[in-house]
């Protein structure tokens, strides 16, 4: 199989759920590689939050039937900006392709709620892996945020 294919079929076996009881426990086991763990709220913190906001939308990230990651953002009705605000990949799952699938899946998504103009999204300047995911997709880095976050930004086609 070549590189392009392999892609396409990971790309197809990535799959975006809700959040629910059926997949709760399994997003709270997900780890970050300890470097990491600066880099991200806890998904437990970000199921609180997800509980306590109307406009948060949180998902599993599915690959072959696993939950491998976690991740959130809101769109809300009134703005053309949607924000993803949390993403991750458990420690034994980086490197596959997993994330690169989860977050063309994710722009998916947002893109077909018809509204949205522009996907934003925050990161840790050191998180090299990140810079380059996002890059990949044609975010742009604006600048930091108040606390120190690089803010990049993704202007979608219509």
């Amino acid at each position: 199989m070549t590189h392009s294919a392999e892609a396409r079929t990971r790309d197809r076996l990535v799959v975006l759920r809700p959040v629910g009881e059926d997949n709760r426990a399994a997003i709270l086991a997900l780890e970050l590689m300890p470097e990491q763990q600066g880099f991200v709220a806890s998904n437990a913190d970000s199921l609180e939050e997800a509980g306590e906001d109307d406009e948060a939308i949180a998902r599993a990230i599915v690959a072959a039937g696993r939950v491998v990651g976690f991740l959130m953002y809101s769109a809300p009705e009134d703005d053309d900006e949607a924000i993803i605000y949390r993403f991750m990949i458990d420690r034994r799952e980086q490197g596959k392709g997993l994330g690169r699938a989860a977050v063309a899946k994710a722009l998916e998504e947002i893109t077909h709620l018809g509204h949205i103009r522009r996907v934003s999204i925050c990161y840790e300047p050191q998180n090299k892996a990140a810079r380059r995911l996002y890059a990949g997709f044609g975010f742009v880095e604006q600048g930091s945020d108040e606390d120190g976050e690089m803010i990049a930004v993704l202007e979608l086609g219509r």
